[in-house]
């Protein structure tokens, strides 16, 4: 008895996804249980990179969801509508889903679960974080005994492109920018990756997981990358460090509200993500006992993320094979209640600010004066040289509350001799 699959979407994913299922040589023999019983699409004349029979495509994407001999709907099409109501509709008639798609799941996390619970079916989710790397399951399963405390990813590989071409070439943002989408590495409107906001519903769905509570997607603190210039860069790498995009989901203890927020980062060059170049993606997870465990592949591309569909799919086979009837608590959504997120405000972190001040004896003093007003304490403060006429001085602080830099900036802000403070970035 074979196993119907309803496939939602036939672009890079779907089209990767359905040619690893039908390639089944040497690879799991599950593969051979399963049936691509319907594909749906936009367009039925469309030319396709796989051979599908024409009664099995159809623009009919209700028809899939509502077809009782559908075990398993395979949603990627991406998009927040229609892919939330046909979800639901597939959940609510006792199918399981099976999707990539981490906005409608960042939004709609809530709600999909709860229905997916009601109705006594899975909603798997591998391919929506870190494309085919494996990381949904290991936290659900192999990481659950652990006491997570620290979530931090390199969760985006448009920005990390961009990040890495800058800081090897010297580039800016915009030549980079405009080079990776000639390239086909960023989106005509780079919007969701460069300013965050994919990273940001990756971040939600890893500390759900990793943090046994739901996220309000509103609570992420959410910063992209148009800020940071060559020279911070350049900056950044004679401290030591080098800048990435970073996801990061953590709590002090396990009372503590938890931080998750994405920004831009100053990480030190021995770190273990410093190291991750180009389009890779790597989530780093430390907790009690394992200590640190690291994630790392390609974020994205038809085959990484087939494999990680492909893999839930073979999961809930094994499911529907062995054929019970109480939900496997290691593959369902456990937890009902929001997590409190502390707000930006109480982050002890460290930070790097870049000064343009007038050249004028006593600045330095000025600024360690106003610092210590306000107890940021200062790792390192260094006077670069000059742009035109103004003098240009870098600082490094120590772990300090937001809250006290901010304020500390603040009061800088109005010194006379201050022209801009071009950049601001924490530190990890």
């Amino acid at each position: 008895m074979g196993v119907k699959l309803g496939i939602l979407g036939l672009g890079t994913v779907g089209t990767g996804t359905v040619q690893l299922l039908q390639d089944k040589a040497g690879r799991h023999p599950l593969l051979q249980e399963i049936e691509i019983y319907r594909v749906g699409v936009r367009s039925l004349d469309k030319p396709r990179a796989v051979e599908l029979s024409t009664e099995v495509l159809t623009t009919d994407l209700e028809s899939i969801v509502n077809d009782p001999a559908v075990d398993i709907v395979v949603e990627v099409m991406g998009g927040l509508e229609p892919a939330r109501s046909l979800i639901l509709k597939a959940l609510s008639n006792g199918k399981h889903v099976v999707t990539a798609n981490k906005a409608a799941i960042a939004r709609f996390g809530a709600e999909i679960f709860t229905t997916a619970n009601q109705a006594g079916v899975y909603v798997m989710l591998e391919a929506a974080v870190g494309g085919g790397i494996p990381v949904i399951q290991p936290l659900k399963q192999s990481l659950s005994v652990n006491r997570i405390h620290t979530v931090t990813g390199i969760v985006n590989g448009t920005t990390n492109y961009i990040l890495t071409r800058m800081q090897t070439e010297g580039s800016n943002f915009s030549d980079v920018l405009a080079d990776a989408q000639r390239l086909g590495y960023a989106e005509a409107d780079p919007t969701a990756d460069v300013d965050g906001l994919d990273a940001a519903d990756k971040i939600a769905i890893l500390a759900s997981l990793s943090f046994g509570g739901r996220i309000n997607l509103q609570d992420v603190y959410t910063e992209g990358i148009r800020q940071v210039s060559k020279t911070d860069i350049a900056y950044a790498e004679k401290l030591g460090f080098v800048i990435k995009l970073l996801a990061i989901a953590k709590r002090d203890t396990p009372s503590s509200p938890l931080s998750v927020r994405v920004h831009p980062t100053l990480v030190p060059q021995a770190h273990p993500l410093a190291s991750i170049n180009g389009v890779y993606n790597a989530i780093l997870v430390e907790g009690e006992p394992i200590g640190q465990v690291m994630f790392f592949g390609p974020g994205a591309g038809a085959g990484a993320t087939a494999s990680a569909v492909t893999s839930d799919i073979l999961n809930l086979v094994a499911v529907l094979k062995t054929n019970t009837a109480v939900a496997n608590p290691l593959l369902t959504c456990r937890h009902q209640e929001y997590c409190e997120i502390a707000p930006m405000v109480e982050l002890i972190t460290r930070f790097y600010a870049r000064f343009l001040t007038n050249d004028q004896p006593g600045v330095i003093g000025k600024l360690g004066t106003c610092f210590g007003n306000y107890g940021v304490s200062l790792e390192s403060i260094v006077q670069t040289g000059f742009q035109g006429e103004l003098a240009e001085i870098v600082v490094v602080t120590h772990d300090v509350p937001e809250g006290n830099f901010r304020q500390a900036l603040a009061e800088i802000r109005d010194l006379s001799a201050i022209e801009s403070i071009p950049s601001l970035l924490r530190v990890l």
